[in-house]
Parts: C-alpha cells; structure tokens; sequence
C-alpha cells in the first residue's frame, strides 16, 4: 500500500499542477457585421513605423472570426484590419480572450462597438468614443494619461488625438516619458520616441518660417460677426486677447472649445477676453460654376453652422468674426494659419507672446505671466 502510495504522489502531483497552472495562450474573437465572407488581419502596431501582420483568417458568412495566439499577445497595441476598415486594441499581457463587437462601417468611428476581455482596450474605446461625440477635451487626455496604468495605453491614446499640433507636444512627451519609465526597452517606445523627435523638428522647422513672431505687434483684423457688426482686434489693446482660429467642421477646434470657455469663464472679469476667427465658409473653387441662388444657398448654410456651434459650444464672448471664406480667409493668410485649431496670445499692448497656444492650462499660464 505504501509503495502505491508513493508511485501515485507524483502523477498526483502533476495533475494538480496542470490543473492549477495558469493557462497559456489569447483568443480574439468577434462578430463584425457587413464583414461576412471577408479577410480579417491581425496587425502589430508600432509608433511611427509599419505595422507588422501577425495573422490571418477567413470570417464567416455571419461576421465571426477568431484569432488564436497560443503563446498569448504580449503587452503593446495591436491592430483589427478588415478591408480598408481598422480597429486598434491595448493589451496589458494577461488578456485570455478579446471580444470584440460592431459594425464594419463603424469600425474607425468607434460608435457602437464594444469589446469585453480587456480593460484597456475599453478604457481606450471609451475615450476615443469620448473624442469622437466632441465630450473629451485635451485636459481629459491629460488626466487620462496621468491615472491610466498601463503606459503604452497613454501612450497610444496621445498619439492618436493629440499628434499635429505643437501646442500637445508637452503633454505626448509626458506620455512618453511614463513609457519609458516602464518599458525602456520595447519597439512602441522606440517608435514614439522617434516619432516625437521627428515631429518636434518640423514643429521648430515651421515656427522658424513663421510671419508672425513672438513680440511683434498683432496686426490687425477687421471682419464682421454673425449679425453684420465688425469688430476690430486693436479695438481689444488695454485687454489680454487670445486671437482663436477655428471652424464649426474642425473636429480638434469643437473638442479644444470646452478649455477656452473654461479660461474665459475664470478670467474674463479680470481683462481677458478672446476673439474668435472662424474659417468656415465656402473657398471660391468650390463655388465656380453654380448658379448665383445656389451660391447664396451654400454660403447661407456654411454661416448657420457658424452660428449653431458658437451656441452649441457655449462660446459666450462677444468677439465672433469671419469673412466666410474658408482658408482663403484673409486672417488666416495674415497670421501664416495652415491649419487649426491656432491661437495666438496678445498682451494689453497688442504685443504677441504666443504663436500657439492650446490646452486650459497652457492658455492660463500665458495669461498669468500677462495679468
């Protein structure tokens, strides 16, 4: 009896082992409707470089398809690709099985999809929803990359709404530098790392180039509001300004709205206001060739946008100015304005101090070094 006692101890052993073991591999699994009978790739993604395809596999006539990885995804950012449509995903490294669920022609909008089995990549489909509704302001993607705990999934989410702007540029190297706290070594650090330096020498490059200067006076703009009554900018010296270019079609402008009303709220009884140019309109290549009532009928529809999103927005200062003319605008080509949201700081003199300011802490810091 014994010596069957100890023959059984280590087949017992092992059992318990394979029992108690932790599981290998990920699953990631789907139904994606409109998607039946296509290829969906599964992609690695990397900052600033190609991805890489790690898989491949048919989707059946109902939209599902599966994924098996039995070595399991590493930590990083991953990619759904179906036809021209994609889908990023954030793992942290234990995820088993991914789910994920939509709609083909919503895959890159993010609306209606839902994913279960990774928390990340819910944290990131939420804020991404977020941005995409115009409820997420860069303040928001601050937050979110100072409290987020996994790196790579700050990382991922600065890089796809803050990138092409200079003002954001402080808040992707802060992303960056938690990334390299925690992952020194990884390809995604090395590729945002690259991609920030590239972007921070064509940002230099740019405001090298620039017409407008820290410390020359701003010239002016003279343009009328909704209503027909013109608004001068010099009319505004003896006031800290901030001179805002954007658009009712500018999704990045919508979004950044909440932390100019935000400063505005706190520091316009205190001799700051802003003045809004807005670029919407209609160019003139776009108007060619239509008749003189259809004309009027675009241009009237392109100025009621204006006006329903300074209202949507809450943008209660008085200062809203165009001359309907889209980039062909004249401030715009004055002030060297390629693309928006722009905004420029004016001190009670009429002096710029700023060539791009963006984000409510960066727009109250300027303001305090004025006031």
């Amino acid at each position: 009896m014994k010596n069957f006692l100890f023959l059984m101890l280590p087949l017992l052993a092992a059992i318990t082992l394979t029992q108690c073991a932790p599981q290998k591999g990920t699953t990631v699994e789907g139904t994606i409707q409109n998607a039946g009978n296509l290829q969906a790739f599964m992609d690695k993604v990397v900052i600033g470089q190609a991805n890489s395809v790690l898989g491949k596999v048919d989707i059946n006539g109902s939209g599902n398809f599966e994924f098996s990885f039995p070595e399991g995804l590493e930590a990083g950012v991953y990619g759904l690709r179906i036809g021209a449509r994609r889908f990023n995903f954030v793992t942290n490294g234990h995820e088993k099985k991914i789910a994920i669920q939509g709609d083909l022609n919503n895959l890159e909008n993010f609306q209606g999809i839902t994913v279960s089995g990774s928390p990340d990549t819910e944290a990131y489909l939420k804020i991404m929803q977020g941005l995409v509704a115009q409820q997420v302001s860069s303040q928001n993607i601050e937050t979110f990359i100072d409290t987020c705990s996994n790196p790579m999934l700050g990382a991922f989410v600065a890089f796809r709404s803050l990138s092409g702007s200079a003002a954001f540029l402080p808040l992707q190297k802060k992303a960056l530098a938690k990334l390299q706290a925690a992952h020194p070594t990884a390809e995604i650090t090395a590729g945002y790392t690259q991609f920030l330096s590239t972007m921070e020498s064509q940002i230099m490059a740019q405001q090298a180039q620039e017409l407008i200067q820290v410390g020359q006076p701003a010239p002016d703009i003279n343009l009328p509001n909704p209503k027909g009554r013109n608004y001068k900018l010099s009319d505004l010296k003896g006031k800290i300004v901030l001179l805002d270019f954007w658009a009712s079609w500018c999704g990045p402008c919508r979004r950044e709205n909440p932390n100019v009303v935000a400063v505005y709220n706190k520091y316009k009884d205190k001799g700051f206001t802003v003045f809004s140019v807005s670029l919407d309109g209609v160019e003139s290549r776009a108007l060619a060739g239509q008749a003189p009532d259809q004309i009027k009928q675009v241009q009237m529809a392109s100025k009621q946008r204006w006006i329903d999103a300074i209202q949507q927005d809450g943008l209660a200062w008085e200062y809203h100015v165009s001359d309907l003319k889209k980039w062909e605008a004249a401030p715009a080509a004055m002030y060297g304005v390629s693309g928006i949201p722009r905004a420029f700081m004016i001190d009670r003199n009429g002096i710029i101090t700023s060539t791009n300011v963006r984000g409510a802490e960066a727009i109250e810091a300027e303001i305090l070094k004025l006031l």
